[in-house]
Order: C-alpha cells, then sequence, then structure tokens
C-alpha cells in the first residue's frame, strides 16, 4: 500500500504540473513560414492561430492558388513546431515519473 501512497502524491503533482504546463503552452507562440518567409502564421502552443502575415507582392488575383497552397505549408510548419513544442514540454513535466512498461503520456 506504500506504493499506492506514492504514486497517488506522484499523480498530483503531476495533475499540478499539467495545469501549469497548459497555461505556458497557452502563453507561447511559434510561428510557421513558407515560400521564403513571404507567408508567415503564428500559432500558440496548444495550436490557436493568433496571426498571418502575408508579403503584398502575393496577392495576386490571377494567383490565388499559389497564396493558398502558401497558407497551408505556412500553417503547417507552425503546427509542427507546435507539437514539437508540446512535446519538449510533455516530456519535463513526465521526467522522473515512473510509468508502466508501455504507458505513455498523456493517457
Amino acid at each position: 500500500m506504500k506504493n499506492l501512497g506514492n504514486m497517488m502524491k506522484q499523480a498530483q503533482a503531476m495533475q499540478a504540473k499539467m495545469a501549469e504546463m497548459q497555461a505556458k503552452l497557452e502563453q507561447m507562440t511559434v510561428e510557421g513560414a513558407a515560400g521564403g518567409g513571404m507567408v508567415k502564421v503564428t500559432l500558440t502552443g496548444k495550436g490557436e492561430m493568433r496571426g498571418v502575415a502575408i508579403d503584398p507582392a502575393l496577392i495576386d488575383p490571377e494567383e490565388v492558388e499559389v497564396l493558398e497552397d502558401l497558407l497551408v505549408a505556412a500553417h503547417n510548419d507552425a503546427k509542427a513546431k507546435s507539437e514539437a513544442m508540446m512535446a519538449e514540454e510533455m516530456k519535463a513535466v513526465t521526467d522522473g515519473l515512473q510509468l508502466p512498461p508501455g504507458m505513455k503520456m498523456p493517457f
């Protein structure tokens, strides 16, 4: 039963760390870019879009598809960076926590 008590304490401590991490991720931002930086998308660490910047030179009614593709590419770049940042934060939260073999966080 002593191990159960320790596991409960670890779970409570981790829950507090997870709440801190969530708040921290809401404040952090990442920027993705495409087209040599002509299109930029800013996301929070939780993946919420905060901004889009488009070089005016790209705004051509005849080339709308190019702009659409660059927006998607910039968003995907930012999303990958956001996910990597979240994974790094999660690693810091779970560092030292002894999970049973095969169990991964978050559940």
